[in-house]
């Protein structure tokens, strides 16, 4: 009949993991035993208790040292990461216990320039929080949405009306104009401008797909019965109208690069210019309830020209 302290979860114990690597480290069981102020016997029953928990030899006993199995050497290795993920633990329970949140969820739209995002992780991190940053990139609703469910912290990029949104605040980040463009090889990219909304019409356009889980989300820029070839994400946008597969808009400070160097071609259109107003949101709070790592986040959101940069990628 097994004991109760022959559960692996009972005997695998901080305290035996840095026992078992101590034997490792001295190659003996007396050697460990007088580093760890035990009698060899309490150490060897130890050992044993730790084995038949697993059912399996951690030391080759046929030699006077303390040669680790496979099994053993797997141990240990274990074992240090185990440890210093449990130190890691510790450390941040600690400083949670300061005001830090264990994690905090940013919901990015793809038009924010994701450089400037990293360089913002990277200047959190400088300053060693206990908090853990999650990025979730979203598009058009979706963005906002992450953080009326609850799955997002702060959203930025947010182009959508909150004004009737409860429990929300929102500031601005700015607005970026759309630049409509085409490769150079495309139909439209030698037609008369401005561009006709008829002309433009019997072309496909490429769109990046609203990440929304309820509801139909929205389109924009594209016309009603006009074809569309539909993508996940910025990125994807870029090198679909860079191969010509389709036309459309995208925010003049992104296209700026390819039309400087021939690889795509703005078209004036028909219709005025567009710009779209964005903005960053969080839910209302307090400002004395709110943690350390969303007050670093909307500190850092205040400065104008941390908005620009992420709107522009100055």
């Amino acid at each position: 009949m097994p004991t109760p302290l022959s559960n692996p979860r009972d005997v695998l114990t901080p305290d035996a993991l840095a026992m078992v690597q101590r034997i490792a480290a001295s190659g003996s069981f007396a050697a460990a035993a007088r580093a760890l102020g035990m009698v060899p016997s309490a150490l060897t029953y130890r050992v044993r208790q730790i084995e038949e928990a697993l059912d399996v030899l951690l030391f080759d006993r046929s030699t006077r040292q303390a040669r680790l199995t496979e099994a053993g050497h797997e141990l240990v290795r274990e074992a240090g990461r185990l440890l210093t993920e449990l130190d890691g633990v510790t450390h941040r329970v600690r400083r949670v216990a300061t005001g830090w949140e264990p994690q905090l969820t940013l919901s990015v739209d793809t038009v924010i320039d994701r450089k400037v995002i990293m360089e913002l992780c990277e200047a959190f991190y400088a300053e060693s929080p206990p908090t853990r940053i999650r990025l979730r990139q979203e598009v058009l609703t979706g963005t906002l949405e992450r953080l009326l469910v609850g799955q997002a912290d702060v959203a930025i990029g947010v182009g959508v009306e909150t004004s009737t949104v409860p429990g929300i605040q929102v500031a601005p980040l700015g607005s970026l104009r759309f630049a409509f463009v085409a490769a150079p090889g495309h139909p439209l990219a030698q037609a008369r401008e401005p561009l006709a909304t008829e002309l433009i019409r019997q072309y496909r356009s490429v769109a990046i797909a609203d990440s929304v889980s309820s509801g139909g989300g929205v389109t924009i820029g594209v016309l009603p019965a006009q074809d569309v070839f539909t993508v996940p994400d910025m990125p994807a946008k870029i090198e679909a109208q860079l191969r010509g597969l389709g036309v459309g808009f995208l925010p003049a400070c992104v296209a700026a690069p390819y039309l400087a160097d021939g690889r795509l071609v703005e078209k004036r259109v028909e219709h005025s210019e567009r710009r779209i107003h964005l903005h960053y949101a969080w839910r209302k709070t307090s400002a004395a309830a709110r943690g350390k790592a969303l007050q670093w986040w909307l500190a850092r959101l205040e400065s104008p020209a941390t908005r620009r940069a992420l709107l522009h990628g100055e």
